[in-house]
């Protein structure tokens, strides 16, 4: 690969990226994105493209734009010209170098990476300068699009994620008179399909950059294909160009269903929770979603190129049951229950199993490092939901895939000199798969990492986003700052619990024996 890294660049580029005043830039760049906001709430288009031109020539845009882009985790993955900016020069370089006069992306390279379903999913690698323009359109079009947004949109939109959405099915469906009826929508290819002309005409940004990305076109093996449809996926700029393509249905199913049309008695309760392309909207009668709301939803859709999936578009009772955003909601005698969906469960444990059987010699602590970020991940997405059994199910997959690990290293020693080499005694756990380091504490004692346990990360009631809150609007910032402590309180609480079992880990009792050990008593 050959890769730009300013060899060639004087010293003083390596000097100016260090030396660039970060909080400066986002300042002087939020300035910018909440006056966009006011122009846009005040309906003042022509302000509106001026400030965006502002943003998109300031030097604190082009320099924000080139940190997100080498510093996320697409950071060494290169397009089709194999560069990437990996030195402080290149950094400084890329940034005096990102100029709309005479810009011209390059193709994308195409990828595919493998989907639940079997199927490959194509995406599209833009080049770094590619992606830096996309990230600094993108800082001018995203405060617009926060601000003309559905309200329970939630997918790929800062400050928003997949508990908020879950969090809004609840409201929706945890009471007694709540809607018992539920269509689960799937957009057929939505990133491949969106229609060009629509976007173009549609999307409030500089039309000619926008076209130029819509027909760059993509470069598989070595041959040249050109796009006519859709916007890539792998393009930074894409998934808010998707949401902004979607934004408008939850206004049309509220004016067209409003909540009660012939008294209290005949609400239909129609509501829509998107997350990307994946949605769900209720209703008070299976008939309504379907000889109803789900035209209307295809009329909408039809007029950006879109369609429903026939195969993931249903339309299901909540007793029934339905898994959304990998959980699973269904009431049970009444009540509404949201937990892990039995598929994803399977998923990590599956995954966690691979990577053990995959790692047959690796030292233990290996092992613990590759294992830890998986379970602990997977526990911190599903914390806020009915997931203490699923956590103690996982535990139990994890500790039976440990054991065989431990016993095919050790064939012809005993059960108990097994568990006193590989297992030690945390508190009141007497299973915890831990491993000593050679690092020491500073008291002499030596280090122990311990593997992630599902059942230790505890379940939390996850605090929902306000509908209207803008995280560009200037309004909302204390209510940000508020939600940003609360999330930091909670990430310590975290961090002191991890390192706590980092310190009282001890040995297997040496006398103690072993038969049949049971997954039961946790790792």
């Amino acid at each position: 690969m050959n890769v730009a890294t300013g060899t060639c660049a004087p010293s003083g580029m390596e000097a100016a990226w260090s030396g660039i005043d970060w909080d400066h830039c986002r300042h002087q760049v939020r300035r910018l994105q909440a006056r966009i906001v006011k122009a846009t709430q005040e309906g003042r288009r022509g302000k509106v493209k001026a400030l965006q031109w502002l943003l998109t020539h300031s030097f604190c845009g082009k320099a924000l734009a080139v940190k997100r882009v080498t510093e996320n985790q697409g950071k060494r993955t290169a397009g089709v010209d194999r560069q990437v900016w990996s030195t402080p020069g290149a950094k400084w370089k890329a940034v005096l170098s990102l100029k709309r006069r005479g810009y011209q992306p390059r193709p994308l390279r195409r990828v595919y990476i493998p989907k639940r379903n079997g199927k490959l999913r194509p995406l599209g690698i833009p080049t770094m300068t590619d992606r830096a323009m996309q990230a600094l359109y993108l800082l001018a079009l995203e405060p617009i699009s926060e601000t003309t947004a559905d309200r329970n949109s939630y997918g790929f939109r800062p400050e928003r994620s997949t508990a908020d959405a879950i969090e809004q099915c609840f409201k929706l469906l945890a009471l007694r008179n709540s809607a018992q009826w539920i269509m689960e929508a799937d957009i057929r290819s939505c990133f491949d399909n969106i229609s060009h002309d629509w976007l173009l005409a549609h999307v409030p940004t500089d039309t000619a950059m926008l076209r130029k990305w819509l027909k760059a076109g993509f470069v598989d093996g070595t041959t040249l294909y050109p796009t006519d449809d859709g916007t890539p996926q792998g393009g930074i700029i894409s998934p808010t160009i998707a949401n902004m393509a979607l934004d408008g249905l939850e206004g049309l199913l509220a004016e067209a269903f409003p909540e009660s049309r012939n008294g209290a008695m005949d609400n239909p309760k129609v509501h829509l929770v998107r997350y990307a392309d994946d949605f769900i909207i209720t209703g008070s009668t299976k008939e309504l979603l379907e000889g109803e709301v789900r035209p209307l939803v295809e009329t909408f859709l039809r007029s950006r190129g879109l369609e429903l999936s026939e195969e993931k578009t249903r339309v299901t009772h909540i007793d029934q049951g339905f898994d959304f955003l990998g959980q699973n909601l269904r009431k049970y005698r009444g009540k509404l229950l949201i937990k892990p969906a039995a598929n994803n469960v399977k998923a990590c444990a599956d995954k966690i199993r691979e990577t053990i059987r995959a790692n047959k010699t690796a030292t233990q602590q290996a092992l613990i490092q590759m294992l830890s970020p998986v379970i602990y991940g997977w526990a911190m997405f599903h914390r806020h939901v009915v997931a203490k059994d699923s956590f103690r199910i996982m535990d139990s997959h994890v500790w039976s895939a440990l054991w065989r690990w431990c016993k095919r290293r050790h064939p012809s020693k005993s059960l108990g000199w097994i568990r006193r080499k590989y297992f030690r005694t945390v508190a009141a756990r007497t299973w915890v798969f831990a491993a000593q380091t050679a690092e020491r504490h500073a008291d002499g004692r030596p280090k122990v990492v311990t593997l992630c346990s599902a059942s230790d990360v505890r379940i939390q009631r996850h605090l929902k986003v306000k509908a209207d809150a803008n995280p560009f609007d200037s309004t909302w910032r204390d209510y940000f700052a508020m939600r940003h402590v609360a999330k930091r309180r909670v990430s310590m609480r975290v961090g002191l619990r991890r390192a706590w079992l980092s310190t009282v880990s001890q040995p297997a009792h040496p006398d103690s024996t072993v038969v049949s050990p049971a997954p039961s008593q946790g790792l």
